[in-house]
């Protein structure tokens, strides 16, 4: 897909704000997480409810600085030791994801049009790789809003009312 840096910025710029929304239901999610249950998941396939919410906390970030940085760079994904509980989740996930969304924000139309490689799996365009990110976190964000009722914990609003925040 080509597109010129007008359209790219147009679709930066609206991606980007939109995600400031999906910022806010991740963090209602992961604070519903209740102190104690950071363990649990449904199956032991799955990730942990506390990995879970470092996955989303810390693949955000990520994604805006690599389409900042016009390229993806693996990095160490691991949660860190002092990442026990859905409060450091968030500490970590607001000190991290508005500096890279405010350096994101910065991006040019000829740097959001520019190719990027995405891991060797595709290319693209870098605004297309936040359409990536949005789903991404709305899909994992989706998963741990499904462990909280087994938790014990109330399911927050996310795009609406859930039943228990009525």
């Amino acid at each position: 897909m080509s597109l010129t840096a007008e359209q790219a910025k147009v679709m930066g710029d609206y991606m980007l704000a939109d995600f400031e929304n999906e910022v806010a239901a991740n963090k209602r999610v992961i604070a519903a997480i209740p102190l104690g249950k950071e363990g649990y998941s449904p199956d032991p396939k799955n990730m942990t409810a506390l990995d879970l919410a470092w996955h989303i906390a810390r693949t955000e970030p990520f994604f805006l600085n690599s389409v900042s940085a016009g390229e993806f760079v693996r990095g160490d994904n691991k949660r860190p030791e002092n990442v026990r509980n859905a409060q450091d989740v968030m500490a970590w996930y607001d000190a991290n994801v508005q500096p890279a969304l405010a350096r994101a924000k910065g991006l040019s139309g000829e740097q959001l049009a520019k190719t990027v490689d995405f891991f060797g799996v595709t290319k693209m365009p870098a605004v297309n790789c936040l359409l990536f990110m949005v789903k991404h976190g709305a899909h994992h964000r989706g998963q741990l809003s499904a462990y909280l009722r087994p938790m014990g914990a109330k399911v927050p609003n996310i795009y609406g009312k859930s039943a228990d925040s009525v």
